[in-house]
This record gives C-alpha cells, sequence and structure tokens, in this order.
C-alpha cells in the first residue's frame, strides 16, 4: 500500500486528528465528560493509525528531502524540528494521561492533559504544515 497518496493519507489522519482534539476540548469544557471521552478516544486511535501508517510508509519509502533552497527553507526545517522531538516526547504521556483516565484518576489526567493537549495539538497542526510544505507547494 505504498502509493504516492500515502503521504496525503498521513496528513488526513493528522487533521482529522487535530479536528477530533478540538472537539474533546470543547467537550470537557461543556462537562460533556462521555463525549469528551468519545472524541478523545477516537484521536488516539486516528493518532495511532496516523503513526502506523507513517512508520510503514517511512520504512518503505526512506525520507523525502526538502526540494526548496530558498528562504521557505529555513521556515520548513523551523517547523518540522520541534515537530518531530515533540512528536516522540507526547507519545508516552498521552498514553499516560489515558491510562490515568481509565483508572480513574482525573485529577492527575487533568494536571497532564493541561500541557499535553496544546502539544497534542501543535504536533497535528505542524504535521500538516510539513505535508502541505513538502507535498504542495
Amino acid at each position: 500500500m505504498n502509493t504516492p497518496l500515502h503521504p496525503t493519507l498521513n496528513a488526513i489522519l493528522n487533521f482529522c486528528a487535530m479536528i477530533l482534539l478540538v472537539l474533546g476540548f470543547v467537550n470537557i469544557k461543556k462537562r460533556k465528560i462521555p463525549d469528551h471521552k468519545k472524541f478523545m478516544l477516537a484521536a488516539l486511535v486516528i493518532s495511532l493509525l496516523f503513526l502506523a501508517s507513517y512508520l510503514y510508509y517511512h520504512y518503505h519509502s526512506g525520507s523525502t528531502p526538502y526540494p526548496h533552497y530558498d528562504w521557505t527553507r529555513i521556515l520548513y526545517f523551523s517547523i518540522l524540528l520541534p515537530h518531530i522531538i515533540l512528536a516522540a516526547v507526547q507519545t508516552p504521556f498521552i498514553l499516560y494521561i489515558v491510562w490515568q483516565a481509565w483508572k480513574g484518576n482525573f485529577a492527575r489526567h487533568k494536571k497532564i492533559a493541561w500541557w499535553i493537549w496544546p502539544v497534542w495539538m501543535f504536533v497535528s497542526i505542524s504535521g500538516v504544515v510539513v505535508y502541505l510544505m513538502l507535498y504542495q507547494f
């Protein structure tokens, strides 16, 4: 399933995760806990599908070098590097906050989610931006 459309699939999954994260955030602010749980679990599943798809694609295709040698190159790497670092760092924390919610330890879940949710959003948004810069512009 390694096609030229694979990066587009990955960007769509990232975009969907971003939408689900926003919906999860909105629902917890409205105290709609069952809806929050559904949206956040959906974001987790979509993010896991993205990760599997991303790893599969890059295992079979390698990396794609940024093709431009102008001012956008600095911008591209300024977005890509924090994206990669934060994506790697956030993963165990996401699993941890899901575990805390599963166990019913909502105080700890909330305390850590307060920091991880914006990181997860940044990673999702910057993933789409990286895709657009690499494949569309």
